[in-house]
């Protein structure tokens, strides 16, 4: 017997589908829109699906986008930013990769311990006060380390990345020990070169995270020459000034929500490209990390 292939519950799926697909693509398509639109139309209050220009005509502007980048402080915010996340980066890599890989051996001193200890960090915290009294007695304060040392260390990451780590092949290690590798030299030799999937999964949550972090800056940089991308953002969506601007975006011949959504895109254009990248290694990753054998 031929299964039809339409029906009433596959066009109820198709409607429900398309609906989802529009209310997530629709706040992009619209921010896309007012960004490449005349002032005029925007302030009108007419810009809905596409950009419009003149009296209501398509096309696009990029008037907004020339005057952002016109702007030394979104350079410097940009160079800010990416030195964060690469640095975080790299030093959540290290930690989470060498703790977990250090806790995924049953071998491990107090290697039960600290999963307790971990595992209590996911419900309980310190406290913002507490955290920033202990920046400021390493004297992290205002420099790149209060921004990447805090946020290295994830509890949700050491379980995933452990997991992944316990289901691999005990007999891969002990050849390893038989031709004269320690622990270092097992995790950098044979378990990190195929533990692609895994480190680019975590990489590219902790670089995201980074990216989009903006209360860790706002608490603990003081020098406006150090603020992140975020910290810019802020400012726009606060409707104050942008330090370093040459006035704010009231007092330009932009409107306001061009200003916004022209600095939203420029914002995560970048992070967006990465991404394309790693999503051949992200499914497997979280799928791998979340199994435990």
């Amino acid at each position: 017997m031929v299964e039809k292939k339409f029906g009433f519950w596959w066009i109820v799926r198709c409607i429900t589908l398309w609906f989802v697909v529009f209310i997530m693509v629709f706040p992009f398509l619209h921010m896309v829109s007012v960004s490449l639109s005349s002032n005029l139309m925007v302030m009108q209050n007419k810009i809905i699906f596409w950009p419009l220009i003149g009296k209501g005509q398509l096309g696009i502007t990029l008037d907004t986008y020339k005057f952002i980048l016109s702007k030394p402080l979104i350079y410097i915010a940009y160079k800010n930013t990416i030195t964060y996340v690469v640095v975080g980066t790299v030093v959540a890599l290290f930690v989470l990769t060498t703790g977990a890989y250090a806790l995924s051996k049953k071998r491990c001193p107090g290697g039960k311990l600290f999963n307790i200890l971990i595992m209590i960090t996911m419900f309980f915290r310190g406290g913002m006060i507490p955290l920033f009294l202990a920046i400021k007695w390493l004297g992290m304060l205002d420099t790149i380390w209060a921004i990447v040392l805090p946020s290295a260390f994830s509890a949700w990451n050491v379980i995933i990345m452990r997991s992944f780590f316990s289901v691999f092949p005990a007999e891969i290690e002990e050849s390893g020990r038989l031709d004269g590798l320690n622990d270092i030299g097992i995790l950098w030799y044979l378990v990190l070169p195929t533990s692609t999937a895994i480190l680019a999964t975590i990489g590219l949550f902790v670089a995201v995270a980074q990216w989009n972090s903006f209360f860790a800056p706002l608490l603990y940089l003081s020098d406006e020459k150090k603020y992140p991308l975020q910290i810019i953002l802020r400012q726009l969506v606060l409707q104050s000034v942008m330090e370093g601007m040459e006035g704010a975006a009231s007092n330009t011949n932009f409107a306001e929500d061009s200003i916004k959504y022209s600095t939203i895109l420029v914002s995560i254009i970048p992070i967006i490209a990465v991404y394309p990248f790693l999503q051949k290694y992200f499914v497997k990753g979280v799928m791998i990390g979340s199994i435990k054998g």
